[in-house]
């Protein structure tokens, strides 16, 4: 994803890696090093530089939040979604499912 040079396809992108983001911190804690594992497996390379400026922008609109555990000597921050996380997350379901419905033409 850091390659990508237009910005309009940037924000295209940023906006599926909020949802996974919910979706994933809904189910359990997460954190940064984990998520950008995770966003692999899907064929996104983001960089730690690109992902921790959407966590905590997340989390200050309240819709994670977040706790510090000590993993082998070091510090992890965990990442869950809130109350308005989830409902945010499910209307996203909603307007996802409706979008690829017209699309596939279901």
């Amino acid at each position: 994803m850091e390659n990508f040079m237009d910005p309009v396809v940037r924000n295209f992108f940023l906006g599926f890696i909020k949802t996974h983001i919910l979706h994933h911190a809904s189910k359990g804690p997460i954190y940064g090093l984990w998520f950008i594992e995770e966003l692999k497996k899907h064929g996104y390379d983001i960089s730690p530089g690109t992902l921790y400026p959407i966590l905590h922008s997340m989390e200050k609109d309240k819709f994670l939040r977040s706790y510090q555990e000590v993993v082998n000597g070091k510090v992890r921050k965990y990442y869950k979604t809130t109350a308005k996380g989830k409902k945010t997350l499910n209307e996203a379901k909603d307007k996802i499912q409706e979008l690829i419905n017209e699309i596939m033409e279901v």
